[in-house]
């Protein structure tokens, strides 16, 4: 079903209540990890939880929900059935690849039939919450999820930097153009912390999140340190809030889903 001016109706998707977009329409600030913890603290705070990684060229989630090398698949309405782990289900265009290093080297029109599949062809078993796991930039990929799913709030994530949180607010910018509520921002790599004394250190500066939040009239949900162990567990594919639920960078994801919770 089309609208006068020719565009694709939004719609929800089947099996899902609410859809929640963690984006940063940059590269290289940890986004994907964040997204893949703030869904295991939804789950853990008594959720049903999906993640779906609409990364096409570049998917992180089956390495970090230690799924690599897993193959979904396909109920008799020729839906993939996603995979599990972590008490969470989950699909990635990295789960439909032969190799976990295979490239992806494809035109827009590929792109855009795989996007299709990722979005409507999920048997999704009646989730609270799905976490979209958003790629960079805010073109076609961006542009379609928003365009044809009901988006109920995004979580925008960016390191202190100048030059990431250039594109953060882009991000935000574009989400207000499209009608998605921006829930708030989440400041990544905020702040070193020495595994071996604690001392701590503000590599990416200290309150360029704070700030942009500020002028653009967004929440700040809550920061998350640059730590090794969540760097380290994340590539072993145990996520900190999996393997050290109680630590202090865990709880600060924890606290971040009890936000989002409460806005969305």
């Amino acid at each position: 079903m089309r609208l006068a001016r020719g565009l694709p109706q939004k719609a929800k998707l089947r099996g899902v209540d609410k859809v929640i977009a963690v984006s940063s329409a940059k590269g290289g600030v940890g986004k994907s990890t964040v997204a893949v913890n703030l869904a295991l603290s939804l789950a853990m705070q008594n959720k049903r939880v999906g993640i779906l990684d609409t990364d096409i060229f570049g998917p992180s989630v089956p390495k970090l929900m230690r799924l690599e090398g897993s193959e979904p698949r396909v109920d008799d309405q020729n839906r993939l059935i996603p995979l599990a782990n972590y008490g969470i289900t989950a699909m990635s265009m990295g789960f439909l690849l032969p190799t976990a290093d295979a490239p992806i080297v494809w035109r827009g029109l590929m792109v855009m039939k795989a996007l299709q599949q990722l979005l409507h062809d999920v048997a999704w078993d009646n989730l609270d919450y799905l976490v979209l796991d958003m790629p960079p930039g805010t073109g076609d990929v961006q542009l379609t999820i928003t365009q044809q799913v009901i988006v109920d709030g995004a979580v925008i994530v960016s390191t202190p930097q100048d030059i990431a949180l250039l594109d953060a607010v882009k991000g935000i910018n574009m989400f207000k153009k499209v009608d998605v509520p921006v829930l708030g921002m989440v400041q990544n790599m905020s702040v070193f912390v020495c595994p071996n004394c604690n001392h701590e250190t503000h590599i990416f500066g200290t309150e360029g999140v704070d700030r942009e939040a500020q002028r653009l009239g967004v929440d700040v949900l809550g920061s998350i340190p640059l730590h090794a162990s969540i760097c380290k567990l994340s590539d072993a594919g145990t996520p900190v809030v999996i393997a050290d639920p109680d630590s202090p960078n865990a709880k600060a994801y924890m606290d971040i889903a009890a936000r989002i919770l409460r806005k969305a």
